[in-house]
């Protein structure tokens, strides 16, 4: 036993010294005492004056409600056949860095959560932030049930919240994430940053470390990649045995396993006139919404990545984006992007995309394409099984809403890269 440890510890040695004399080399979380390029000491205690601060790095603290979703390749484009002919889906192999997403779609407890703090922002922010309830009214239907209890009746609390524009969905992110930070502060923060949580004045440095970087909404290549959740499909080797039509394997909409088996997957319209089932027997088991838990997550821990509501992303919608954007961590914003041009590089010129804004004619209602029009995936309630498929695509008026759209928030991966 003792020559066996004793050539162990040999054999460690030696891969000691190959790797370093056994000097660790400085990470992020673990930086070193001095800086590595000047030999000046780091300042990790309290404030001294000539010495560059660096506080201690845990790595990036844990969102509410998000899960982290590992990067890599990824095949976008509808698996499924384009019934439409609208060819704005072709399949294209794109690359998506690590990131963040919400667990669920966000839901109505969360919505009223910021009513509430919404009022403070003054009279004019908290109209702003009102969903339209109005969006469930239909003349030859009796929905006044939801217009009135939806939102705010508490047997709906965790159902997802609906009736919210892409401008909404923005402004939702940017309050979560100043709400969010302020808790991390009181918890983590120094007396200084700890105060400015309390007193709700000024911004907590992303620079401590101990604050998250924003929510927001997920480019189209994050949402679809979230959804298809290819993760479970590797077994061996980087490649791909197969593709996904939904966020599960198969081409089946039912569950083929256990006790659930032959009942859906997911929230959507069966067919004509057909929503829920029959009593008694009632399959996917809601009418209009459902429980944002409802169903077997996919291979990423994601609920409701087809059905339920249809999700607002990031992104502008062009039918050509596919041939236009980058193929790593693609997205398409305004429909323009800024270069420095010389010989003043501060000086900024806008060029156009090759799918851009002039080739649409919207002011004599030729189409309805502009730089305002926002991308929304994942099918709802009220979809037939076609909009199920993460690859498929449809847009609407960024100010707009409807009783079929919600949203979730997603996140970048800080200090990574992959």
């Amino acid at each position: 036993m003792k020559k066996v440890h004793l050539i162990g510890c040999l054999v460690l040695c030696m891969a000691t010294l190959l790797t370093g004399c056994g000097k660790g080399k400085p990470t992020s979380i673990k930086p070193g005492k001095s800086s590595t390029a000047t030999g000046l000491k780091y300042n990790t205690g309290k404030p001294k004056e000539g010495q560059f601060a660096v506080r201690k790095f845990k790595g990036q603290p844990d969102g509410p409600n998000l899960v982290f979703i590992e990067g890599g390749r990824h095949v976008m484009g509808s698996q499924e056949e384009d019934l439409l002919t609208a060819r704005d889906n072709l399949e294209r192999t794109v690359t998506v860095a690590s990131f963040y997403m919400d667990e669920t779609e966000v839901a109505n407890i969360h919505w009223l959560e910021y009513l509430q703090f919404a009022k403070d922002s003054g009279q004019q922010y908290y109209e702003e932030a009102l969903p339209d309830t109005l969006v469930w009214a239909a003349e030859l239907a009796f929905n006044d049930p939801y217009i009135d209890h939806y939102l705010r009746y508490p047997g709906f609390r965790f159902f997802p919240v609906v009736g919210v524009s892409w401008k909404q969905a923005q402004n939702y992110s940017i309050w979560r994430t100043e709400a969010v930070n302020r808790v991390l502060a009181m918890k983590n923060g120094n007396k200084e940053e700890k105060q400015m949580a309390k007193d709700g004045s000024g911004r907590i440095p992303l620079e401590s470390g101990v604050v998250l970087p924003g929510y927001r909404l997920p480019t189209e290549a994050e949402w679809e990649y979230a959804a298809k959740a290819m993760v479970g499909t590797q077994y061996l080797d980087e490649n791909n045995d197969y593709q996904r039509i939904y966020p599960w394997d198969g081409h089946s909409l039912r569950n083929p396993y256990g006790r659930q088996m032959g009942m859906f997957l997911a929230n959507f319209k069966r067919g004509r006139g057909d929503y829920a089932g029959i009593a008694g027997k009632l399959n996917d088991g809601a009418m209009i919404t459902d429980w944002i838990y409802a169903f077997p997550p996919n291979d990423f821990g994601l609920y409701n990545m087809a059905g339920n509501v249809n999700e607002w992303v990031e992104d502008v919608y062009r039918p050509l984006s596919f041939e236009d954007v980058q193929d790593l961590n693609p997205v398409r914003t305004d429909g323009k992007y800024l270069v420095r041009s010389n010989p003043d590089p501060l000086r900024k010129k806008t060029v156009d995309y090759v799918d851009d804004v002039k080739m649409y004619d919207k002011t004599n209602f030729t189409t309805l394409i502009d730089n305002k029009v926002r991308v929304y995936k994942g099918g709802s309630w009220k979809d037939v099984a076609y909009w199920l498929a993460p690859g498929t695509r449809r847009y609407l008026e960024e100010d707009s809403s409807t009783s079929t759209i919600g949203f979730r928030c997603a996140m970048i991966r800080a200090g990574s890269n992959k």
